[in-house]
């Protein structure tokens, strides 16, 4: 599947490759998980992000957004995936993960029932429970290699 991964600059992404990314996001943050949720906020087309997109026949299946990419404290976030496609994710926050340089400490935001699963690309919680537009989150991060958690 990592042939199927491919990696936008903000400046690299088409019109309607960028609107189907928000498609997505809002079909998965807003319209499913029932939120009001500003998705929109600034940040997708900043210089030190990059986005991880996962199409076939011109739609997009799973995106993950990676922010401040080149620092030593990146942010991982926006992973959305379509229902019919739920295991892309997986490989999808690895190649994310992999991007990221190996003594950062990338941080997100995860949905508290969401906690194992961010676990097992080596996540820890960082903070406490706390609520997103009516959604249950937790800060995460990951201790880059050589740095205690």
């Amino acid at each position: 599947m990592n042939d199927m991964i491919s990696i936008y600059k903000p400046d690299e992404l088409s019109m309607d490759l960028f609107y189907s990314i928000l498609k997505l996001r809002a079909d998965v943050f807003i319209a499913e998980s029932r939120s009001c949720y500003p998705d929109i906020d600034g940040r997708d087309l900043d210089a030190g992000t990059v986005h991880l997109v996962v199409a076939e026949d011109g739609k997009v299946l799973s995106t993950v957004r990676i922010m401040d990419i080149d620092s030593c404290a990146p942010r991982i976030g926006r992973v959305a995936t379509t229902a019919e496609a739920r295991g892309l994710a997986g490989e999808l926050m690895q190649r994310a993960v992999d991007l990221c340089a190996p003594d950062a400490q990338i941080q997100l935001s995860a949905q508290t029932q969401l906690e194992g699963w961010y676990g097992k690309f080596g996540f820890q919680r960082s903070g406490e429970d706390h609520d997103d537009d009516g959604i249950m989150h937790l800060p995460m991060i990951r201790a880059g290699q050589g740095i205690p958690a």
